[in-house]
């Protein structure tokens, strides 16, 4: 029930995982995991060697995640409650940080992303998947729950990010991969990007 809107065929998960080129060993945060559809495929994906971090603000979600990852066999996977949005992991290092219809709900997004760059590994990315306002009727541009692509790449490169990936695959989300790496390569990929 709580991952069937992520496990539908309209989300496209499985070629957003494609797109995402996990690699075993990875260490991933699932920022905003609900249910943890994506923290259990990034886990399988990942392997043992790597840990996929589900992280929420709501300790029910978390509890479910907990459940089920020690149910299905899934050891990599750790919950961690963020408070008001912010998480901390200690000293670990991320490969990716993971943000499925979440970016929408931060507060102070440029200050989120500028405090999370000291977490990330070299080379790490950070993928946002967000609703961006396409569609007349659509439910999350009647309630805001929407950011605009540009938007995104505007606060992400105020945070010290460039854009890096821009999929074009989801019907009604941006898919958007930044690197903390913020060289003049980086900038005219972006330019090619868009």
């Amino acid at each position: 029930m709580l991952n069937r809107r992520a496990s539908s065929a309209k989300s496209k998960s499985e070629e957003i995982i494609k797109a995402l080129s996990l690699k075993p060993g990875q260490q991933i945060a699932d920022v905003g995991s609900g249910g943890g559809y994506f923290s259990f495929l990034f886990a399988r994906d990942v392997g043992r060697e790597g840990k996929v971090y589900a992280v929420d603000t709501n300790k029910g979600l978390l509890d479910f995640v907990r459940s089920n990852s020690e149910r299905n066999g899934f050891h990599n996977i750790i919950t961690v409650f963020a408070e008001d949005s912010r998480f901390s992991l200690m000293n670990e290092k991320l490969d990716l940080v993971f943000l499925r219809n979440v970016y929408h709900h931060l507060p102070n997004r440029e200050i989120y992303f500028s405090n999370l760059v000291d977490s990330l590994s070299t080379g790490a990315k950070i993928a946002i998947i967000d609703y961006d306002g396409r569609g007349k009727w659509s439910s999350h541009r009647l309630f805001c729950h929407y950011v605009p692509k540009a938007t995104i790449i505007n606060e992400m490169n105020v945070a010290g990010y460039s854009l890096v990936e821009n999929h074009t695959f989801l019907p009604e989300q941006s898919f958007l991969v930044f690197s903390a790496t913020n060289n003049e390569n980086n900038q005219n990929q972006e330019e090619a990007l868009l």
